[in-house]
């Protein structure tokens, strides 16, 4: 995982490197775009999205409408 970021840490490799790849490295950037824009990202199975849901929701986050 790359410093400075808060992406879960309990995200598969394929699933980081898809979402570090395309520039996110904060749960707050994915307010900004939609959960079907995350899942066309290569390496972002369903797994990894739950993952990813549960951590923003603990944070008050949510994807774009």
């Amino acid at each position: 995982m790359a410093e400075g970021t808060d992406l879960p840490s309990s995200l598969g490799k394929p699933a980081l490197r898809a979402l570090e790849g395309a520039g996110y490295t904060k749960l707050e950037q994915f307010t900004k775009i939609s959960e079907s824009e995350v899942k066309e990202l290569h390496g972002m199975g369903p797994k990894a999205l739950s993952t990813l849901k549960s951590s923003m929701k603990a944070k008050g986050l949510s994807f774009h409408k």
